[in-house]
């Protein structure tokens, strides 16, 4: 449902029973999305687990009277608009809860038309309130899309893409090698969107254990676990309303594959140690640098939740089929390096158009860092640059994301082979040898790869590399 379409959200706090269950059925008759709160303590905590756009509110109340509330209220990020409800009407605290910050104040006895109305006009300053954010918002994006920097046809049909599907609520999943940008267009998804105003939260699903994993996701209660002091909210709650960005998406424990499937079909789900729902609004964007058919088809990944996250396909293509874009690039990189001071010579640069680049434009980047710490006088040199990019050195394609080898570090073939090396021993040899030029620095070796530390442990742990061998 659009937010246009969507029934206005109704908290209503009230400690006198009967009035309170008189309240939620006659506003949910008049089309309202009902809840209730015995007092300002209750109604702080469904708060925290649901987002509402009107608050009705008694001023007398226990625990936590209304205009302390209010006060709470006010204090969060895009409160909803209070409007207080009292038997004992006085100025004095009809002014003290205007200057807190009341949208209005109505007496009892009153009318359940008159409320109504409150209710309506209330609801529609809080929706100009944020679309008048939105607004800003995307005033605000529109510098800031140049980052995606292209000169080429695939990228430019890629832009296309990201700016016809960001406006719906489709999940999204971006595929493409390490360091094609996938976070980057990402964020372009959400800049377009109509979340924009709202969160964009990112996660590594490659980066925790699975147990971290579940708790980054989902939050826990206190208690939950050794250590669990208070209640910490998870990334799903913190982007409600907005976007999550699920990078790495098929590296996800199995067991959390289908807890994520439920979060997202039912859009709820159960904080760890928790006992009530919570419920969320939230986009999923998610990225993998491995192809998805071959995860689903060895069992690793779960057909059934990619089909949920791939509800649009955006393919990145490796920088080695866009070399066009390899000149705007490095300009657009060399001045956020080194300043306008640096620039790069017409033999450095037909290296760069000339190299394979397995780690992208990640590899790019750490290639030009390199060479503006080594230029003189702001002139980046083809000595600047790595040898194997002078060398015109062309690594073997690999699917999504491995570290690309290549043949100039090895041997090569002779004409008595009968076949091929494999490519998964290509690719090994090619770790392997990098291990070795950084004495097994895991860091370094990423970087000369040209792919991402999480990366490369998984091609580690593939091919038995995780120990230096005896």
């Amino acid at each position: 449902m659009s937010e246009l379409q969507r029934p206005t959200k109704v908290l209503v706090v009230e400690d006198e029973a009967n009035l309170r269950l008189v309240l939620d059925k006659e506003l949910a008759r008049l089309g309202f999305e009902t809840q209730v709160a015995a007092d300002g303590e209750a109604a702080l905590g469904q708060l925290e687990e649901a987002a509402v756009d009107v608050l009705l509110c008694d001023i007398n109340m226990p625990r936590m009277d209304g205009l302390e509330l209010l006060r709470r209220v006010r204090e969060r990020a895009n409160p909803p608009e209070v409007i207080m409800l009292t038997g004992y009407a006085t100025v004095e605290t009809a002014v003290e809860a205007m200057k807190i910050g009341a949208y209005d104040y109505l007496s009892k006895p009153y009318r359940i038309t008159e409320l109504e109305a409150l209710i309506k006009q209330a609801s529609e300053k809080r929706r100009l309130r944020v679309d008048n954010q939105r607004l800003r918002q995307q005033l605000a994006r529109t510098s800031e899309m140049p980052e995606i920097i292209s000169a080429s046809e695939p990228m430019r049909e890629i832009l296309r893409l990201v700016e016809r599907v960001a406006p719906s609520d489709a999940s999204v999943l971006i595929t493409g090698e390490s360091g094609t940008g996938k976070e980057l267009v990402a964020n372009a998804i959400h800049r377009l969107s109509k979340r924009a105003d709202a969160s964009f939260i990112d996660l590594n699903c490659a980066a925790f254990q699975e147990s971290l994993l579940e708790s980054e996701l989902f939050g826990y209660e206190a208690g939950a676990f050794s250590g669990a002091k208070g209640r910490k909210l998870g990334l799903f709650e913190l982007a409600d309303g907005g976007t999550l960005f699920l990078d790495e998406v098929t590296e996800m424990p199995a067991p959390l594959q289908s807890k994520l499937l439920r979060a997202i079909e039912t859009r709820s789900f159960y904080r760890v140690g928790g006992v009530r729902k919570v419920s969320v609004n939230v986009r999923i964007v998610a990225a993998t640098n491995r192809d998805p058919n071959v995860v689903t088809n060895d069992g690793s990944f779960r057909a059934d939740l990619l089909y949920r996250i791939n509800g649009f396909q955006i393919s990145l293509p490796p920088l080695r089929e866009r070399p066009e874009d390899i000149e705007p690039l490095a300009t657009h990189l060399l001045k956020k390096l080194g300043g306008e001071d640096f620039e790069i010579t017409p033999e450095a640069l037909a290296a760069l158009r000339a190299y394979y680049w397995p780690g992208n434009v990640r590899q790019l980047r750490n290639t030009l860092e390199r060479a503006v710490l080594l230029a003189n006088e702001g002139r980046i040199t083809s000595a600047d640059l790595p040898p194997e990019i002078v060398r015109h050195t062309s690594p073997v394609a690999n699917s999504y994301g491995g570290a690309a080898a290549s043949p100039g570090n090895f041997a090569p073939a002779t004409a008595s082979d009968s076949t091929p090396t494999p490519l998964r021993e290509v690719e090994r040899q090619q770790i392997l040898h990098a291990l070795e030029q950084t004495n097994w620095h895991r860091g370094k070796t990423a970087e000369i790869l040209g792919i991402s530390p999480s990366t490369l442990y998984r091609r580690l742990r593939d091919y038995n590399l995780e120990r230096r061998p005896s």
